[in-house]
């Protein structure tokens, strides 16, 4: 697998430098909150429905927050383009770079930083009620839990579908750029 640091793709891929997709695997929140200017969002779960989206001679470039999810989603690449290159450190070591991030929405903490502060706000709140008040309110905390072992069996969270309506995760409209390129027709 490909890695180059954010040193060498600023300088080699800039402005003058050669063309490149950059692909930004992160939930649309994460994108939103901060992302490399150019790169388009794809987020991991739906890379394998949008491999089509992938211009076909162009080559790739993944980003995530530090790099894991840009080096799993190059794993599943691989089988289908040989230039997947994953950007070492992610969104983080750009802008730890001082290198320019484009926001498009208020909130700073992507939705899945969302879910685990509200749940566990929950949970705790309900603990301490049911041992301050009245210890009922321990179902709170159960009602969470049986909320998040369903959204982990099923990949389909109700708290993250209520949170990506509230105003703070709401992206910012402008004009969108469509693309008629075809990627080639791999399919994983």
């Amino acid at each position: 697998m490909n890695t180059i640091d954010v040193t060498t793709a600023s300088q080699a891929f800039g402005a003058s430098g050669g063309r490149r997709q950059w692909i930004d695997v992160r939930s649309a929140g994460e994108y939103g909150s901060g992302h490399i200017p150019g790169a388009v969002n794809i987020p991991m779960d739906q890379i394998e429905a949008r491999v089509d989206d992938l211009l076909p001679n162009v080559p790739i470039v993944l980003v995530c927050q530090a790099g894991k999810r840009a080096r799993m989603v190059a794993g599943l690449l691989e089988p289908c383009r040989s230039d997947v290159t994953v950007l070492d450190g992610g969104t983080e070591a750009w802008h730890r770079a001082g290198l320019p991030l484009v926001t498009s929405v208020k909130s700073r903490f992507s939705l899945e930083r969302q879910v685990r502060l509200i749940a566990g706000i929950l949970v705790l709140i309900g603990v301490v009620l049911s041992l301050a008040i009245n210890r009922n309110w321990i179902y709170l905390a159960a009602f969470v839990g049986v909320g998040l072992t369903f959204a982990g069996l099923t990949d389909m969270c109700l708290m993250a579908g209520l949170l990506l309506r509230m105003p703070w995760n709401q992206a910012r409209t402008g004009p969108s750029k469509t693309n008629k390129e075809h990627a080639q027709p791999c399919r994983l």
